[in-house]
């Protein structure tokens, strides 16, 4: 079968899940992959020949928190010779590639491809959730405007495909059809890692404006801290920065006492896969994160807090032993869920 993969280029959790998904596909099928930004840069060194890169949008951010204005703007000034780069790449995929398939990682420009040409069309995410399944968290007032923009964002993004599969760590009650919940699509590198309790917490900071992190993890100076994010190789007493490699990352994620994280689905969920208790401080302005942190601490796998504080991080330390028993009832048979369902679904399709 042929299959066109889309993948959005803004957050690398999708680039690392897809490839995943893509690895599997490719030892029975034949796949093409659009994406755009650092995950085509991503997946074209991880599949050469078989990536080809269209233009996808960005967020910005200001004060550690995305800027809905600036993303606006940032997107609209970029739009015109966007839509002229990526509609030459249709012509040349239907020239070239006659999909039987598409899969789409909640990128748009395949799903307008699959629904102008009449192909089926697959969706595998974890934002569908907010659409078609019941969230049960408690949502406060803050965060009502926001989660009421982003479930019509995502409602709107990839309307109408035959199936939706979506990826969650969390149960939520199905409400509309053609949907199915699988487990965390988890990296190869740590579905094999030697897990570990060491003496370090790993911190994966997303957004790297927050300027008073080493300041802040310097209250604790008995515990150590191996920061990710931030682009750079240097230690300041208890608080080690490193540049990111896969190797190393997943190393020390293993190996790590706690994980400090923003709400970012991918390490949360590789996380919780690998039995670490999880402080949350989900980017401002973004329901995903908020809706990540608020399950992590409904179930009872860490804490979810505002901001990034010692005595916030004292808190959850001091119950380390709670989150870590709740964590280990946690089970998943790495990623075959969803390898079975995905191909008897394309068999359907067919």
């Amino acid at each position: 079968m042929n299959i066109l993969y889309g993948v959005p280029g803004e957050g690398m959790g999708h680039a690392t899940r897809s490839k995943v998904i893509i690895d599997y596909l490719l030892k029975t099928h034949n796949v093409l992959v659009v994406s755009s930004s650092k995950a085509y840069q991503f997946l074209d060194k991880s599949f050469p020949g078989k990536v080809h890169e269209i233009k996808g949008l960005h967020f910005a951010y200001k004060d550690a928190e995305v800027s809905k204005s600036g993303t606006f703007f940032l997107n609209l000034k970029n739009a015109p010779k966007n839509a002229v780069f990526n509609f030459a790449r249709y012509l040349e995929l239907h020239k070239k590639f006659k999909p039987d398939l598409v899969i789409s990682d909640f990128e748009s420009f395949t799903f307008f491809y699959a629904k102008y040409f009449d192909i089926p069309i697959i969706s595998i995410d974890n934002m569908q959730v907010m659409n078609r399944c019941e969230l049960d968290i408690k949502i406060p007032k803050t965060e009502k405007k926001n989660y009421k923009l982003s479930k019509a964002i995502v409602k709107a993004k990839l309307p109408g495909c035959d199936h939706y599969f979506i990826s969650s760590f969390f149960d939520a009650k199905i409400k509309k059809k053609n949907t199915t919940l699988v487990p965390p699509i988890i990296r190869e590198a740590v579905l094999k890692a030697k897990v570990s309790n060491g003496k370090h917490i790993l911190m994966y900071q997303t957004s790297s404006t927050l300027s008073d992190v080493k300041e802040i993890l310097q209250q604790l100076p008995d515990v150590k801290f191996y920061v990710y994010g931030f682009g750079k190789d240097e230690t300041d007493g208890n608080v080690v920065f490193k540049s990111f490699s896969e190797d190393g990352f997943v190393r020390d994620l293993a190996s790590a006492w706690a994980v400090i994280s923003n709400g970012g689905y991918s390490l949360i969920s590789e996380a919780i896969y690998l039995g670490k208790p999880i402080y949350s401080f989900p980017v401002k302005k973004q329901f995903e994160q908020f809706m990540n942190a608020a399950y992590i601490d409904k179930m009872g796998y860490g804490r979810y807090f505002e901001g990034l504080r010692a005595d916030n991080l004292k808190a959850f330390l001091y119950d380390l032993d709670v989150y870590a028993k709740n964590l280990s009832t946690y089970k998943q048979k790495g990623n075959t869920v969803l390898f079975e369902k995905l191909e008897n679904k394309m068999k359907e399709l067919k």
